[in-house]
């Protein structure tokens, strides 16, 4: 037994774990206090129970996806989250559909220097922004998830790629049950009103321009800013 565990030593030795930049470094890079990043941390390195889908009556996409981040956290077995794992863990909060293709932009919303690998800093510079950032910060950031290839501007394409993996995620839950070409008809409302110049793409001006007249997404982005 004593040679077991001396192996089963070894082998946790020889893990790589991810340690953390300083928490006084990231403290200052983002709006969380050094003891809730002591909190966070713990939860994003340690493994409990599968949470429970938790999608609160009334629950906008925005406000929900906040909710099921924060789970997130109490879910990753390491501190660093490749894709597949990412996906693996975001597909608990949503089994009544596929998540596959969102978890996929999220990740690349988080993953923002490119490596193929989300770490706990990557984590909490975006959550701080969810969370705590300013209405122009938190839009910057929803803007850049829709902006799927990167090039400044957001096109129909884009906007439709994300909205049918929103749909494609929540599956059957939703109330009434919606129609196949929900997405399309979403989308072309919206890109309607963010495309100012009809030029065929959506800036970040017109993006946050159209996101602030909506009481709606405004309400949303308050919801969250005491939740830990």
């Amino acid at each position: 037994m004593g040679s077991n565990d001396s192996v089963e030593d070894e082998l946790e030795m020889a893990t790589v774990r991810h340690r953390p930049e300083a928490l006084e470094l990231l403290e200052a890079q983002s709006k969380f206090t050094k003891k809730e990043l002591q909190i966070l941390y713990r939860g994003f390195k340690n493994s409990y129970r599968t949470p429970t889908p938790i999608l609160p009556r009334g629950c906008d996409m925005f406000s929900c996806q906040l909710h099921n981040l924060l789970l997130f956290t109490q879910e990753c077995p390491s501190g660093v989250v490749n894709e597949d794992t990412f996906k693996e863990i975001y597909s608990q909060f949503f089994p009544q559909g596929d998540s596959t293709t969102y978890a996929h932009f999220l990740f690349n919303a988080f993953d923002t220097d490119h490596n193929g690998a989300v770490s706990f800093e990557d984590f909490i510079k975006g959550l701080s922004i969810l969370l705590r950032g300013t209405v122009q910060e938190k839009l910057n950031w929803a803007f850049n998830l829709y902006d799927i290839n990167k090039d400044g501007y957001i096109t129909k394409e884009e906007m439709l790629d994300i909205m049918k993996a929103i749909y494609d995620m929540m599956g059957k839950c939703t109330y009434p049950v919606l129609k196949e070409d929900a997405p399309r008809q979403h989308v072309e409302t919206f890109f309607q009103k963010m495309d100012k110049n009809k030029d065929g793409v959506v800036t970040i001006d017109e993006f946050i321009e159209s996101c602030q007249k909506d009481e709606n997404i405004m309400r949303s982005m308050q919801l969250f800013e005491n939740v830990i």
